[in-house]
């Protein structure tokens, strides 16, 4: 186990801001047009799910796209990342958001209004 560790470690160095699920993050995609021609695409959403450790973990972003949801897996230290910005961050009591996906509209984007309300 300690060999796959030290192997895993030189890829691991790369510089991720800490985020949780619940959070709404912003991953700048890098997408390849030509030859030589890379593009940056953004892919804003909220995170439903972290999976894995090391350099196998994996997060799971839902967003919501002309009323059509779509969710999309990011390998946490892929080379196709070029950057994560978290936008805003969210308090809640779960490790997955399955249940979003039943939602429709703000209620499916609001994470923070949701927890103040149930306060009050």
């Amino acid at each position: 186990m300690d060999k796959i560790k030290l192997i895993e470690q030189e890829y691991t160095k790369k510089e991720i801001p800490k985020f949780n699920v619940g959070d709404t993050v912003r991953v700048m995609v890098r997408i390849e047009e030509g030859q030589d021609k890379v593009r940056l695409h953004p892919f804003e959403g909220i995170v439903i799910a972290k999976q894995g450790s090391g350099i196998r973990s994996t997060f799971t972003v839902r967003k919501i796209s002309y009323g059509e949801g779509i969710e999309r897996i990011f390998p946490l230290y892929s080379p196709n990342i070029e950057r994560i910005e978290v936008v805003r961050s969210g308090k809640v009591k779960r490790a997955r958001l399955y249940y979003l996906r039943s939602k429709i509209g703000k209620k499916a984007t609001r994470i923070e209004a949701q927890a103040e309300e149930r306060k009050v």
